[in-house]
């Protein structure tokens, strides 16, 4: 059974681990690498759970840790929440875990007035375009923003919390 956990600074050696996994098992799926998250200590990793509005989930199988995902408010409007940082472990793919994990920052995101949610993925990651199609994400037609360029972005509309 997937069970989620929102994180807070204090859960930082948790999304370490996390995070560090992530960038080290799928290395072509994210912008930074894993050189870029070795220095700071503590503090950083803190500061990155204490980033004002954002929400952060950790997804456990049995009480052991499977994946991470971020929500962040966005930069486009008041409505726009972005999807950030989806990972699942190798051995907690093809289980569900992808799909509750971005579940959940779609309702975080409605329930924080959100009614956009955007995110990047580099081209070539077939896998996670298939999921967040699958999740009734589009394509945008737009240049690359701040993320930089070669980033495929995707939008999906969000309805009203129920």
């Amino acid at each position: 059974m997937v069970t989620l956990r929102a994180l807070t600074p204090d859960d930082w050696p948790l999304w370490r681990d996390l995070r560090l996994a992530a960038l080290t098992d799928a290395p072509h799926a994210f912008k930074a690498g894993l050189a870029d998250w070795h220095d700071g200590g503590a503090q950083r990793w803190r500061a990155r759970l204490h980033l004002p509005g954002a929400h952060r989930v950790a997804a456990f199988l049995a009480d052991t840790p499977v994946g991470l995902v971020g929500g962040m408010p966005g930069t486009g409007g008041p409505g726009e929440r972005e999807l950030r940082s989806l990972w699942v472990g190798p051995r907690a793919r093809g289980r569900g875990v992808a799909d509750r994990l971005i579940e959940e920052v779609e309702r975080w995101a409605r329930a924080d007035g959100g009614t956009e949610l955007r995110l990047a993925v580099l081209p070539g990651n077939a896998p996670a375009i298939a999921l967040y199609r699958r999740h009734g994400f589009a394509p945008l037609d737009e240049p690359p923003g701040a993320d930089g360029p070669g980033e495929l972005r995707f939008a999906k509309r969000l309805s009203s919390p129920a």
